[in-house]
Parts: C-alpha cells; structure tokens; sequence
C-alpha cells in the first residue's frame, strides 16, 4: 500500500511505499517508447541499492529485484510489486513527456482572423502574385536576385508535389546565400519547415514517420550533409527512406531486426561555398548562383545603411511576412493539369536532361500550385478516385520556360558562374589593351599581377577561376623566362559575351497559346501579351505534329539546317566557336 508519494521533477522523481524510499533519475534523457532506462535507487533505513537498468527488459528487472531484496533485507515480492507499482507510474509519464516534446517540435498553427484570411486570399488572387513576392522580398530587405527569389520561393511551394523541387545555392563566402534561405522561409509557415545545421549519416532514418512529409527541409551548408547525403539522394528520387536495423528486444533481450520508414516528398533548400558541390546530389537540385556584381554589392550597402536613417524601414516586414505565411496555409495540395503537355519540348542531346525535364515540369506545376485561386479547377479519375486538380495556362509556360532557361540552361556551360565572370571581365580587358596599343587580340599578353590590379579581384579568387579557364582551354599559357612568372593569352573570342544562358529547345509559348485558343473557344491569354521566353526558336521552324517531329527539340526535318545554325548561336546571335551537329559549343 502506498503510504506517500511525492513527485519532483521530470530530472528526478521519488516515491514512498511504506518504509521503502525510491529514487529515479534520467527518465528524461530517453523519449523513444521503446525504452524505459533509468537511474533507479531504493533505500530502507540505512540500506541502499541502486542500479541503472532498462525496465522493459524481464531480466534486469529480476536481477534488481533479487539483488534489491536482499541488500534491503525484504521479500521479493514486496519489492517486485514496489518496481511494477513504479513502472507503471514512470511510464505515463514518459508517454506525458513524448507528447509534450511533439507538441514542442510541431509549431502550433496560430488561428487566423477572417481579415487575415482576406489579406491572404487578396494577395494569392493578385493578377501581379509573382510581382507582389518580388516587391514584398525587397520590402523585407533583400534587393536584387529576381529570379533566385522566385525558384526559392515556387521549390517552397512544390513541397505540395509528389515530385517538390531542391535548390542548391553556391556562391563564395559572405555572398548572401544564407540571407536568400532566410528571408525564403520567413515568408513560409514554421509547421511547414525544418531548420538543421547538419546531418549524421543515419539520422534522416529515425526521423518520424511523417516528420518530413511534404516539408521543407532546409540545411545551412552542403559541407552539413555530407555524411547524409546518401540518404538525402533516396529521398529525393524515391519519395521516402527505409531501414533495416539490428536492436534487442525490449523482452527477452535477444537480438532482432527493427524497420524504421520515413515518408516524403520533401522539398530541400541547401546553401555551398564548394565550387564543385556532390555531383550526383547537385543533379537532382536547382543550381543557384549568387549576384557578386559590384552593382548588387551596391544595393545591399545602401539597404543597410538605410536601415539607420531616421526614416528607417518604410515597410512592416512582420506583416509581409505573416501574410504570406497565412497564403501558403491556405494553398491545397491539388493535382495539376497541363492541357497540351505533349506539345511541350526540351533538350534530349544530354542523359542529365532527363532529371532537368523532370525539374522543369516541376516548376511549372508549382506555379500553377501558386496560382490555384486563379486558374480553372477540373476533376479526374485515377485509381477509380476522383482528384481536384488546377489547369495552367499559357502564362504558366511562360514563366517556367523564362526561369528555366535562365536557371537550368546556364548548367549546360562548363564555366562556373565565378569563372564565367572572370572570362568576361578579361575579355573587356584585352578588348582594352589591344585598341590602347594597336595591337591584335591574340597578341596581348598578360599577368596575374596585371589582371589583380586592373580588375581588383583578390588573389585568392583570381588564381582559382584562371586555373579553371586554363583547364578548359579558354586562356593559354607561357612561360615568361623570369622565374616561375607566367603569361597567359586569352584564346576566348567573345562568343556568348552577353552572358545569358543557352537555350534548352523550349516549345513556343505563343503557338501553345494559339492551341489552347483552339480548343477552349479563345478563352486563354492573348498572343503577344507577353515577350517571347529565353529558349523559343525560329518562326520557321515551330513545332510539327509528334509524327514529324524532330528529337532533340520538336524541329521538323525540313527545317533541320536553320535550326543547327541557331542552335550553335548564343543569345545575342554570334556564332558558338566549336558548335557543331546543332550543338552549342563546350556539349
């Protein structure tokens, strides 16, 4: 019979049966449910034992108990019916602390009033939503970077997908790469993320179940997962993890095999300083570069200082950012339909475009996600269940295939977007000397030292990018005969000097226009209301029908010639040195 019991905290609990006192500690420090290990003492008198021992476990439990018995000089059963009478009461609280412990990892999703759902509904029904996020990311203190803003903010919302979009975001230390993840997941709701600064290699197994079902995961570098980046490929490409672990017993003590699964899709946002990232896990990611032009550099200053005026920030960023939290509670994971899907064209001249396709039908299903309070809703059948699913529209098309070919075909180049910058900057260079000294291009000649100077890039950085434009052959070099000193030659002629991505072979956004006024009776946006997307082809060579239609971007044979000379062009229309077979040069 209980006599007293008095209850401390969850560090330390004691309890009083008659003339026995127990003791118990760590009950805290295991909140797995499969497991009761704890610190246990009991005390009679002047007699004590004390043990740390799983509970679950029959055979600690008898060996305590015999030994218990006798150290305390009481009958076995009476101890053995004290240790049932503490187990019991050890395990509500364990089951007491779990779910406090959820309650604490899971946000509370905070009511909302009917003018913030007004507010909310507002802003996803804006004709100009894609605007509205970029003037609202500026009002909360990031500038510049469009279309990174917007392929961080649509891979949040493809977290609603089967298939959700991952951003890998590289750029040199201090860029701002962390600033973009950061102001990205203010705007989206706590429940809806997970914050980690690193992974061990097992660690994304024994997860909960649903922890990171149709959730952000978001990583602060890409050096963080290193250890797990095995198991963030599955979850990428197969939608959940599974495990076979050995593991005793909770009865008997034995040895057997445990399963643990975790359930996706999770959509990733990841942040790298490396300049060659994992292969295999930047494929499956969108590669974002960071602006590192003096003139961003510029913009970020006067914000900051901005923000010490007596006018300081003009705009409530809590609000905004509440806002927008409230909008993507109320967007519904709805299938997406697009209706001329097979007239849609990419790239098949490299194996990696089969995931980049993959990628780009992604993000035009997470703008039509955005867009739902705005697009058409219809009903299809799978499985003989009926599923609500959103319509694009051409705009959708023309979004995705605008950011796309500045996001995915920019992947198509063998330069880095550091190196790339380099080699622009010294062809202005050389541009330079050869009209200053009269002299051709290929006769200029330069050094390390010349170029720091005239450039006012560190050394550091200069020597990696120049050994990078060495390696592939864009810059020569010689020996100058003082010394280790070198001088190099700029082989780079200018090609692609405009600096825009090359074309992945995109399906003309007008023409799907013009198709989806044929079948909805002139229902869709009107043809010309918008400029023609990076990636369409020549008015001579539009897409045929699929029985003519030519592989590598829906030409049709007649056309094959035009379409080889505009395909080894760049965006400004100069020749590609080296393209050939249609191909652009450096694929």
């Amino acid at each position: 019979m209980i006599a007293d019991m008095t209850n401390g905290s969850n560090e330390q609990l004691t309890f009083t049966y008659d003339d026995r006192h127990w003791r118990v500690r760590g009950l805290d420090k295991d909140l797995s449910g499969e497991r009761l290990r704890v610190n246990l003492m009991v005390a009679r008198r002047e007699l004590v034992h004390v043990d740390t021992l799983d509970l679950y476990a029959a055979r600690m439990r008898r060996m305590f108990i015999k030994e218990a018995a006798a150290e305390l000089y009481v009958d076995e059963a009476t101890i053995k019916q004290d240790v049932g009478r503490v187990l019991w009461e050890l395990e509500r609280r364990q089951e007491a602390l779990i779910r406090q412990t959820l309650c604490e990892q899971e946000p509370e999703v905070p009511p909302m009033s009917p003018a913030e759902r007004q507010a909310a509904l507002a802003l996803l029904k804006d004709p100009a939503l894609l605007r509205q996020i970029l003037a609202d990311y500026d009002a909360c203190g990031l500038v510049g970077e469009e279309t990174n803003k917007l392929i961080c903010y649509l891979a949040c919302v493809s977290r609603h997908l089967p298939r959700p979009l991952s951003v890998l975001i590289q750029s040199s230390s201090a860029a701002g790469k962390t600033s973009l993840v950061e102001a990205t997941l203010a705007f989206m709701p706590p429940e809806a993320q997970r914050r980690l600064s690193a992974l061990t290699g097992q660690s994304l197994y024994y997860m909960g179940r649903t922890e990171l079902k149709h959730k952000i995961l978001a990583v602060a570098e890409e050096e963080g997962v290193g250890e797990a980046s095995y198991a963030l490929k599955l979850l990428q490409s197969e939608g959940r993890l599974t495990i076979a672990s050995a593991g005793k017993d909770a009865d008997s003590g034995r040895q057997q095999t445990q399963h643990y699964e975790v359930e996706g899709p999770v959509a990733m946002l990841l942040t790298t300083t490396a300049e060659e990232p994992d292969a295999e896990l930047m494929s499956r990611c969108l590669r974002l570069s960071v602006n590192e032009q003096p003139a961003q550099t510029a913009a970020i200053h006067a914000r900051q200082r901005a923000a010490y005026t007596l006018a300081g920030s003009a705009a409530d960023g809590d609000a905004l950012r509440q806002r927008h939290q409230h909008a993507q509670r109320l967007l519904e994971p709805l299938g997406v339909v697009i209706p001329w899907a097979d007239e849609l064209t990419f790239r098949v001249d490299q194996t990696r475009m089969r995931r980049d396709h993959a990628k780009y039908l992604a993000l035009i299903a997470a703008l039509v996600l955005l867009h739902q309070y705005q697009r058409e809703r219809v009903t299809r059948r799978r499985g003989g269940q009926a599923e609500t699913c959103v319509v694009a529209t051409a705009d959708d098309i023309r979004t995705a295939n605008r950011l796309a070919g500045e996001v995915l075909a920019a992947r198509g180049e063998a330069l880095l977007p550091q190196t790339r910058e380099l080699l622009f900057e010294l062809d202005r260079y050389v541009t330079q000397r050869s009209q200053t000294q009269a002299i051709a291009r290929g006769e200029v000649r330069f050094t390390q030292r010349q170029v720091r100077e005239a450039l006012g890039w560190s050394d550091r950085a200069l020597r990696r990018q120049l050994q990078r434009l060495l390696a592939l052959e864009y810059v020569l070099a010689y020996r100058s005969g003082c010394g280790n000193q070198r001088a190099y030659q700029l082989l780079y002629d200018g090609q692609t000097a405009d600096g825009a991505p090359l074309v992945l072979g995109l399906a003309d956004v007008e023409r799907l226009a013009d198709v989806e006024r044929l079948g909805t009776g002139g229902s869709s946006t009107p043809s010309g209301s918008a400029s023609p997307p990076i990636g369409t082809e020549p008015a001579a060579c539009q897409v045929e029908p699929a029985a003519i239609r030519h592989p590598f971007g829906g030409h049709p044979a007649a056309c094959q010639n035009e379409v080889k000379a505009w395909r080894g062009k760049a965006l400004r229309g100069k020749p590609a040195v080296g393209a050939e077979n249609g191909q652009p040069a450096g694929h």
